[in-house]
């Protein structure tokens, strides 16, 4: 299916729901919860927190949905509102009791999956960077997002954008390197 033939229902969908059709509203969740989600769970690395994100996002969408322009417009909406509450929740969480590595079960070995970001070391080291790099990490790798559109996201110029995913990177490779020697 071509990305225009896509692009016309949801610009209905989203028409329907801005004049107040709930089944219209529940259509756009259904077809954006899945990158809400997932932009959430990896940046955030808690299930019950990226839930909480999507629910809060959605909740805010349904409260803003007239100033949504188009299908277009909505997709970047939903980022950049998505990876805002991460990066807040990031913040708070700073104050948040830490729990050492004694205190946590041994992981249990899962077969390698396809997706690298699901592998637990790097979604680890992805964890651990600041969290401007790692918003731009996952919007870059996860949501498959250039730098400039991470810039229209995050609302900061592009050779920042660069500057940071240079950085995360440079800390990744660094990290992995010295694992596997």
């Amino acid at each position: 299916m071509t990305e225009v033939a896509r692009t016309e229902p949801a610009e209905a969908s989203l028409a329907r729901a801005i004049h107040g059709d709930t089944s219209a509203f529940a259509e756009i969740l259904r077809e954006h919860q899945a990158m809400v989600f997932s932009l959430a769970w990896h940046c955030l690395g808690d299930r019950a927190l990226a839930e909480e994100v999507a629910q809060d996002v959605f909740l805010q969408l349904h409260r803003n949905l007239a100033g949504i322009e188009s299908a277009a417009h909505l997709k970047f909406w939903l980022r950049r509102v998505t990876a805002n509450r991460a990066i807040d929740i990031t913040r708070r969480r700073r104050w948040w009791p830490k729990f050492g590595l004694d205190d946590v079960p041994e992981p249990v070995l899962v077969p390698r999956e396809a997706d690298h970001l699901l592998n637990r070391e790097l979604r680890r080291l992805i964890a651990a960077l600041p969290e401007r790099q790692r918003i731009i990490v996952v919007l870059r790798y996860q949501e498959d997002m250039d730098p400039s559109e991470i810039a229209a996201v995050l609302d900061m110029p592009v050779a920042t954008v660069k500057s940071y995913l240079h950085r995360a990177l440079s800390v990744l490779r660094k990290e992995l390197g010295g694992k596997t020697e």
